[in-house]
């Protein structure tokens, strides 16, 4: 078989149906304007997401009998207050205690070195003074490399000042009329669409509750998790309570591999101000029994409704997402992987099977 008639049987076979070929467009084209105007269009996207988040409580609102118009405007309070707390609340105290953080890293990298000198001289046939010289001059390039980032960071930021100010102002109006026309906005979209949309409209009344359930329950575990640690932390009297709660609550972005890699800073910090004892411990036991109520508990709860993944699909998403598109890839890897496995299953397969029973009637199409 030639390549020709390989790849016109593949055309045939997913192809040969019209919607299917518009679809397949509107994907392309979806993809490519993320990709190349997406950092044009990093407002409207944000504003778009948040929208989406705030809409379940609009449309909470509505079911109440509050007209639609008092209903948007008492969400869009409701959420310019809570952005204007963490604009002048939240975001200096965290600010504040990652200076603080970063002036007592070397205290803090004094004191590792001497514990791996107590540990030479405790167990000197396991750790040998040249891989303690080798530990301390890795840890020393990293501690070189953040504080290089870091610095970088505040000089990029600088410059950043203006747009961050156009974020403020242009996101929160973007969000008022998205909730607001929210209608108009979709009959317009659909207006472009051709007339005949079966699939498009299976798919997207199968993957809407489904993106919505996801952004909005992953909000929820954020501000629960955040939460609980920051609750935590400071019952222990753990330094740099907001920075890390913040670090615990944005690690359930990424399942099972932002749990392990917030434990190592809450370790470090715990180990530095408490040293090797019970509290210590204490610690770290509470900060796993808040882990373990997130997974096993909060998780099921929120995503009850998710289309069930396997666990490689989901961290192969997050990976793969995240490095295309950062911080937006890993948000929305999993209600991604789940679109692409509902296409897969969707997508009109234009090949020619017997139905059985009723004496070899060729039946075109599935």
């Amino acid at each position: 078989m030639t390549l020709r008639a390989v790849l016109r049987g593949w055309v045939d076979r997913y192809l040969s149906d019209e919607e299917a070929v518009i679809l397949l467009l509107v994907l392309v084209l979806g993809i490519a304007v993320v990709v190349f105007l997406g950092r044009m269009l990093a407002p409207f996207l944000t504003a778009l997401v948040i929208a989406f988040l705030l809409q379940g409580a609009v449309s909470w609102l509505e079911r109440r009998h509050v007209p639609h118009l008092l209903a948007v405007i008492l969400v869009f309070l409701f959420f310019l207050g809570l952005l204007l707390a963490m604009a002048l609340i939240l975001m200096p105290l965290i600010w504040n205690q990652l200076v603080a953080l970063v002036q007592e890293t070397p205290r803090m990298f004094a004191s590792g070195q001497q514990l791996l000198d107590d540990l030479q001289e405790r167990y000197p046939q396991l750790v040998t003074p040249d891989q303690i010289q080798n530990w301390i001059a890795v840890a020393g390039r990293e501690m070189t490399q953040f504080g290089q980032r870091a610095l970088t960071l505040s000089l990029a930021s600088l410059g950043n000042v203006l747009a961050l100010i156009i974020y403020l102002v242009l996101v929160p109006i973007l969000v008022f009329f998205l909730l607001k026309d929210r209608e108009r906005l979709v009959d317009f979209i659909l207006s472009l669409l051709p007339r005949k949309r079966t699939l498009m409209t299976r798919i997207w009344h199968e993957m809407d509750s489904q993106i919505a359930n996801y952004v909005r329950g992953k909000f929820i575990e954020i501000m629960i998790v955040g939460t609980a640690a920051f609750l935590t932390f400071a019952f222990f009297g753990l330094p740099y309570t907001a920075l890390l709660a913040v670090l615990v609550g944005f690690s359930v972005l990424v399942p099972y591999i932002g749990a392990a890699v917030a434990t190592l800073p809450v370790a470090a910090v715990a180990g530095f101000h408490f040293g090797m004892s019970d509290q210590f411990l204490y610690v770290l036991v509470a900060y796993g029994v808040i882990q373990a109520l997130d997974g096993n508990v909060l998780v099921p709860v929120l995503f009850s409704e998710a289309v069930n993944l396997h666990p490689v699909s989901i961290i192969v998403a997050v990976l793969f997402f995240g490095g295309i598109w950062g911080f937006w890839g890993i948000f929305f890897a999993i209600p991604l992987a789940t679109l692409i496995k509902a296409l897969v299953y969707a997508w009109p397969r234009g090949v020619k099977r017997h139905r059985e029973g009723e004496g070899g009637e060729v039946v075109a199409g599935e």
